[in-house]
């Protein structure tokens, strides 16, 4: 026997409604997928596109590694020193030596300007510049090289300065500090009174000098001030190799205190007030300025990157994660 059900019973009614809310959810995901693909696509062509005037803009406006090369005509090189002289920095010794070097060679170079803008750095790195200066003027000896001072030229930057021809400033110029500097703080106290008890443990007497949470030994102290003033007087016998029988007598010359570009040149630490326009055009007869100043290679760095973003961006368009397609 069979049983009848009724037309449009409760369990056809239920059937047809899960039939349509399945319906109506593939519907949706499929909305929702199509617009997620869409939208990859979109930041997919956006990206290159974006990628693409980039390089366009990189290679049309972005300054060459070695500006010299692109240039034709008889000129005067310039070399720009700016910032904190250190290893890691854009005034290390590795950049500015490659620019004096590029200069230097440059066949169409007249003069070259060194144009400094340094509150100092690291003695190593500015006695790494001045040795090469006096090695290229040696072996170029009718190619001048002119330090000009704008802002600042103190300490390391006054270093790499006096190795030049002659050096020139402006009025307003700060200049000198020629002296060597170490500071530091001493928390014994501050431990005490935080309750907080120094374990140090070393091999070798003074391997742990001038520590800062340690009383200070005056043996160590004793020490470290013939350091500085081994340093400070290396310095001292550079200034007067470069700058000769021009400084003046002054008990203050050496002492680390710091004077305008009239002060300086009244004590023979610059030769002359003028500007980088001024010595190019009035001293070198070069009005034309190269910068032989190495920039950073934007080129090398984007591409160094363009990989990556490009996995990015595929794998966004892709709708891959971690091993696994969506």
């Amino acid at each position: 026997m069979f049983e009848n059900k009724p037309i449009g019973s409760h369990s056809d009614k239920e059937h047809d409604d899960k039939w349509q809310k399945d319906i109506i959810n593939r519907l949706a995901f499929a909305a929702i997928n199509e617009q997620k693909r869409t939208r990859r696509w979109s930041i997919f062509f956006k990206s290159l596109i974006f990628i693409y005037l980039f390089m366009i803009f990189m290679v049309a406006y972005m300054p060459h590694e070695e500006g010299g090369n692109i240039t034709l005509g008889k000129h005067t090189a310039m070399i720009q020193l700016n910032g904190v002289i250190a290893s890691d920095a854009e005034a290390s010794a590795d950049i500015i030596i490659t620019g004096l070097r590029n200069a230097f060679e440059d066949e169409d170079t007249v003069g070259i300007i060194l144009r400094i803008n340094s509150p100092g750095g690291s003695p190593v790195q500015a006695g790494y510049i001045n040795d090469e200066i006096y090695r290229l003027r040696e072996k170029y000896p009718e190619t001048k090289l002119y330090a000009v001072i704008t802002d600042m030229c103190a300490s390391g930057g006054y270093y790499i300065a006096a190795a030049a021809d002659e050096i020139y400033a402006d009025k307003g110029s700060v200049v000198g500090s020629i002296g060597v500097i170490m500071n530091g703080f001493g928390f014994v106290d501050s431990m005490k009174k935080l309750g907080v008890e120094r374990r140090l443990y070393t091999a070798g007497k003074h391997k742990a000098f001038l520590d800062p949470f340690s009383k200070e030994n005056p043996e160590e102290v004793a020490h470290i001030k013939t350091v500085l003033k081994d340093i400070h007087q290396q310095f001292i016998d550079v200034i007067k190799k470069g700058r000769g029988n021009k400084l003046k007598k002054d008990p203050n010359l050496f002492s680390g205190y710091v004077w305008t570009g009239e002060q300086s040149l009244k004590l023979g630490l610059v030769d002359a007030l003028g500007s980088s326009s001024y010595v190019a055009r009035e001293i070198i007869k070069a009005e034309k300025i190269v910068d032989f100043t190495p920039k950073p290679n934007y080129l090398d760095r984007f591409a160094e990157r363009f990989g990556m973003a490009m996995a990015k961006v595929m794998t966004e368009v892709l709708g891959m994660k971690e091993g696994t397609i969506r």
